[in-house]
């Protein structure tokens, strides 16, 4: 039986590089850096202090008071960007049964922001005094359980959770739940909001992150060999996953087609990488092969690339395993150079760019890459975006916990 085709026909993302998939696009394809000192909080006394933190977002640019009291920062940026990719997918009319219509997004954290603030007061003013929003509003689940009430959308509804593969676990379940029948639209990405006071000592306390602090724009440089960490990045990001069928039934714009997706786990250690990448090697192969094609046929992979010195290292030798010498021929970049690491969203923001690097035949950068690492030698697309003929592209994110995902997109033909 031939499978249901999936594209996707829907952007929408909120980052410190923009608030629109059109801004947010120029912004990285210029090479232009998300990151800067910390405003929300004073991070003086800590040893990172630095992020790629949203300053200008206003929630109530996106939702009414209301709703935006009630929602974490989280779900705040879930919910801003459903709207965008609702109205990019040309859906703000209707023309759909909302039982057929289903939210799936990552978060690898969710509330902290509400669990801090809430535990706070438990500690200063009392149980009593401790918001009954508390466990809505830090709920992971949150994101999804707001976008379909606020949309009226009754289909499969989930968050997952695995860590920084987060956003892409959920858009290969929204990718199987759309093969299955079972919907015929899924929104689906992810959120997160964990720069906070709580969140940052945490990955600073693991000696995780970079620690430039006197130059926030250079800190994340995924592949170089100076690289000392990773930074961390807020925001989210949302598509619109739709059947093939039902989105040419309604005249929908196609952005480019889902063709595959697979996970699988080191089983390795709760933090670190398998060094040797089989893992990452093997779940690469089985997304290439749920896709239908064969190593030969990708033209570009969208890298995890964190900075981190076994990450970058890890992932370059699982690439080298599965494509062998065409490795070298492959442009490989990380967004995480100019976005920084927005954990569970991470794979969420940097598909929006994977999906617009197929469409256009552009590819983003790997900014910050001045040192070669020997470790590290394949094609970074260092510093510059590059005009390149972009058929077929896989996305990877790898988690804490050993998790893996890949996810492969190509022009809709």
């Amino acid at each position: 039986m031939s499978r249901r085709r999936v594209v996707v026909t829907g952007l929408g993302v909120v980052h410190a590089l923009g608030d629109s998939p059109e801004e947010f696009w120029k912004a990285a394809i210029a090479g232009k850096s998300g990151v800067s000192r910390i405003g929300r909080f004073d991070a003086s006394g800590y040893t990172v202090q630095i992020a790629a933190e949203h300053k200008s977002f206003d929630p109530e640019k996106w939702l009414d008071p209301k709703e935006a009291r009630r929602s974490d920062r989280f779900c705040q940026f879930a919910l801003a960007c459903a709207g965008q990719a609702i109205a990019d997918a040309g859906l703000g009319k209707g023309g759909f049964d909302p039982n057929r219509v289903g939210v799936i997004l990552g978060t690898g954290i969710g509330g902290l922001t509400e669990m801090e603030t809430q535990h706070r007061t438990l500690l200063e003013r009392g149980p009593s005094r401790v918001s009954p929003f508390l466990i809505p509003k830090l709920m992971m689940n949150a994101a999804p359980g707001a976008i379909a009430i606020h949309y009226g959308l009754r289909g499969p509804n989930e968050a997952i959770a695995t860590a920084c593969a987060s956003a892409s676990h959920a858009m290969g379940e929204a990718l199987e739940v759309l093969r299955a029948g079972e919907a015929d639209i899924i929104l689906t990405g992810g959120a997160e909001a964990a720069v906070t006071p709580l969140g940052l000592s945490g990955f600073c306390s693991m000696n995780a992150l970079s620690r430039r602090n006197d130059a926030p724009e250079k800190a994340s440089r995924p592949f170089d060999k100076n690289r000392d960490g990773f930074v961390m990045g807020e925001g989210a990001g949302v598509l619109v996953f739709e059947e093939l069928q039902h989105a040419l039934s309604r005249g929908a714009r196609i952005h480019a087609e889902v063709l595959g997706f697979a996970a699988n786990a080191d089983a390795y250690h709760i933090t670190a990488p398998a060094p040797d990448g089989r893992g990452a090697a093997e779940c690469m192969a089985l997304a290439i092969e749920d896709a239908g094609l064969k190593p030969e046929d990708i033209s570009y992979i969208k890298a995890h690339g964190t900075s981190t010195e076994l990450n970058d290292a890890m992932e370059t030798r699982a690439i080298k395993a599965l494509f062998a010498e065409r490795a070298y021929k492959i442009p490989v970049s990380s967004p995480k150079s100019m976005l920084g690491h927005l954990l569970g969203a991470s794979g969420a923001v940097e598909m929006i760019l994977t999906v617009l690097a197929v469409q256009r035949d552009l590819v983003p950068p790997t900014i910050n890459y001045e040192t070669p690492d020997p470790e590290c030698d394949l094609d970074y697309v260092p510093n510059q975006a590059r005009q390149h003929k972009v058929n077929y592209a896989i996305a990877n994110a790898f988690g804490f916990g050993g998790h893996n995902a890949v996810l492969v997109v190509g022009k809709y033909r």
